[in-house]
């Protein structure tokens, strides 16, 4: 997940973040408040922890790996390389997995179905081949290159290659190997090859000549929901760019919900949205989609942040980035604290010590009380002259609670450099990348009913 590293390392790692996040957290019933229009009401409603860690312990290591993903983001950079399979339209449902979000897709031929990771921060798709070295259990075979007829090895002199952040050339085949490592100590190595994929069901459309990681030695327990990943940044490696598609959207529903929702691209993904934000672009980051973040405003009042505290610098520092495999929001130290002192100053509770969660911002819940009553939290972006650059985030997208301790905290932290829009704030969210018009747009939707 990161350098060789950078694209992969933030696969895992805040997907990985995200979910365990999610089950180990409070799910929040909103009520618009009557009285005020610059807070919402929160229903409290603890949920038990599920599997072997208690909420504690899973909030411990979602936040660590988020922390480890946030250091590897600002290392590196993927070269760019023209791709050319044929541009179509296809859909996907997804699904939460165990701590990430996957798609429904199919490789080789004839087709072996399989289910994926789905991260925008990261470019390369990659599964399990055998024969495995190494490899985690996944829930569908894993695949077998010589049973497909349309596998081929890429070789050393592929501009696929090329765009690895880390690669090798085997002096004997000529093939291409690859090895990414995550931050959470998980990894993938294999050889570069080609496949087609059909994407959806239960009737899915087939991209002939994908580029992807055929991985015969995958370590992290984190995978094991799926059998692999697919990246879907603007860099040569990922999904998006292999197919030539200029939009697609997802909606990703509230983790402790079992619908699918759908991954839409090309003319598919559709949105009339509410809240615009305008697409930048960084040649020394390619792969990653920049938000134009502006200010933030907390119960209703504009925060004083310095102009230019969220913009991208000339060098390619700085800057927010959009990821669906984040876990939590990570904001430049000059507006963290801006956002810090007003939810510390807008909670009617007293303050606690959240090191243990790793989260900065907390409060004590009284035992007993069933609603506590937080700031609305609003982003404004640079719509483009759209006239809609304001999106108002539910309260469950950024305040969780811990059943374990009483700890209510805010799942936005303090960053040097590097500003990340993370996954949990994006639920049931409807968010279309728009690349033609370099924009994304934002429809607040119930995305297990789509």
């Amino acid at each position: 997940m990161t350098d060789n590293l950078k694209t992969s390392s933030m696969e895992t790692t805040w997907r990985l973040s995200f979910l365990s996040f999610f089950f180990m957290i409070i799910i929040f019933q909103i009520k618009a408040d009557p009285i005020s229009k610059v807070g919402f009401r929160v229903d409290l409603t603890r949920v038990d922890a599920n599997g072997n860690y208690t909420k504690i312990e899973l909030l411990q290591r979602a936040t660590r790996r988020s922390h480890h993903r946030l250091a590897q983001l600002t290392a590196g950079s993927v070269k760019s390389v023209a791709a050319s399979p044929p541009t179509d339209q296809y859909s996907a449902p997804v699904h939460a997995g165990n701590g990430e979000f996957l798609m429904d897709l199919s490789i080789g031929t004839p087709p072996a179905a399989f289910s994926a990771i789905v991260d925008t921060g990261s470019d390369l798709i990659w599964t399990q081949c055998l024969p495995c070295s190494d490899c985690f259990n996944q829930p569908t075979p894993i695949f077998n290159p010589k049973k497909s007829s349309s596998y081929s090895n890429l070789p050393c002199s592929s501009s696929f290659c090329a765009a690895l952040p880390t690669s090798s050339c085997s002096i004997s085949s000529g093939l291409c190997n690859y090895l990414y490592t995550y931050g959470d100590s998980s990894s993938t190595e294999g050889v570069l090859a080609a496949e087609t994929f059909r994407i959806g069901s239960p009737d899915p459309t087939a991209a002939p000549a994908i580029a992807f990681g055929c991985g015969d030695d995958n370590q992290g327990a984190g995978f094991s929901q799926g059998g692999g990943l697919v990246g879907l940044g603007r860099g040569p490696l990922s999904l998006i760019s292999q197919l030539k598609l200029n939009r697609f959207s997802y909606c990703l529903t509230s983790l402790d919900e079992s619908k699918a929702s759908p991954l839409l691209f090309g003319e598919l993904a559709e949105l009339k949205a509410s809240t615009t934000a305008k697409l930048l672009k960084n040649a020394q980051q390619p792969s990653f989609y920049y938000l134009s973040l502006q200010g933030i405003s907390v119960g209703g009042k504009k925060l004083a942040i310095p102009n230019g505290t969220f913009d991208l610098q000339s060098d390619g520092s700085g800057g927010v980035i959009i990821d669906s495999g984040t876990s939590i929001t990570y904001l430049e130290e000059a507006g963290y604290k801006k956002v810090k002192k007003a939810f510390l100053e807008g909670v009617n509770l007293p303050a606690a010590d959240g090191s243990d969660v790793g989260l900065d911002v907390c409060f004590s819940t009284p035992t007993g009380q069933d609603e506590v009553e937080v700031p609305k939290l609003v982003l404004h972006f640079d719509d483009g002259g759209s006239g809609g650059g304001d999106l108002e985030l539910p309260a469950e997208n950024y305040i969780v609670l811990d059943s374990s301790t009483g700890l209510l905290c805010l799942t936005v932290m303090g960053s040097s450099g590097m500003s990340i829009f993370g996954n949990f704030q994006q639920q049931n969210l409807h968010v279309l990348y728009d690349l033609e018009q370099e924009a994304v747009l934002f429809q607040p939707t119930k995305c297990d009913q789509l």
